[in-house]
């Protein structure tokens, strides 16, 4: 089946904000400018996207679509959980030494809308509480969930503080550090207490 060129222009317009946004900041970037990097019609943008925080959230989503995607194929791999946990911050560490790392854009989103009760906020804890989800399912395998739940959340804390460090230039000790603290929590997280 394919798309329509109505959906089309739509991802297309989501796809050139995704990179504006990343680059320059959610307030920092007009719709003028979205609308003239994505060359389109201002009606088309306005038919698609009513308001920008409309357009700011379908880019959250786009990212977090893209980023589950590759999660799904690694819940799919047979192997064991803290191999799936370590290729999970493997990703991050091919994705900190990118050319295209700007640090990560729900962190920004964050920084600009903390409001809890904004569309963008939401969004933002959809994806990280989504992550640590994932996080704890694969943990689930090896240990009781309440256990697992909390170690996804400390997981979670160094892939964050990570993404920092690595924005702040010390990429390579960052995941480095953080991939081999959370082998050691899992591992002492499995045994029984």
């Amino acid at each position: 089946m394919t798309s329509s060129p109505v959906s089309d222009k739509r991802q297309h317009v989501v796809e050139t904000a995704y990179v504006l946004f990343k680059r320059a900041g959610f307030h920092a970037t007009g719709i003028d400018r979205i609308i003239a990097e994505a060359d389109v019609a201002k009606m088309t943008m306005y038919r698609h996207f009513p308001s920008k925080d409309e357009l700011i959230v379908e880019v959250l989503d786009y990212r977090a679509m893209r980023f589950d995607r590759q999660l799904d194929r690694l819940a799919q791999e047979g192997i064991p959980p803290e191999q799936k946990i370590g290729r999970i911050f493997d990703w991050h560490a091919r994705w900190f030494r990118s050319p295209d790392f700007h640090g990560c854009l729900f962190a920004h989103a964050l920084a600009e809308f903390g409001d809890p009760g904004h569309p963008v906020f939401k969004a933002v804890v959809r994806q990280k509480n989504g992550l640590k989800r994932r996080m704890r399912s694969i943990l689930e395998e090896v240990m009781p969930r309440g256990r697992a739940e909390s170690v996804a959340a400390t997981l979670l804390m160094l892939i964050e503080g990570a993404t920092l460090l690595a924005q702040m230039g010390q990429a390579d000790a960052a995941i480095r550090d953080a991939r081999k603290a959370a082998m050691r929590i899992v591992a002492v997280s499995r045994r029984p207490q």
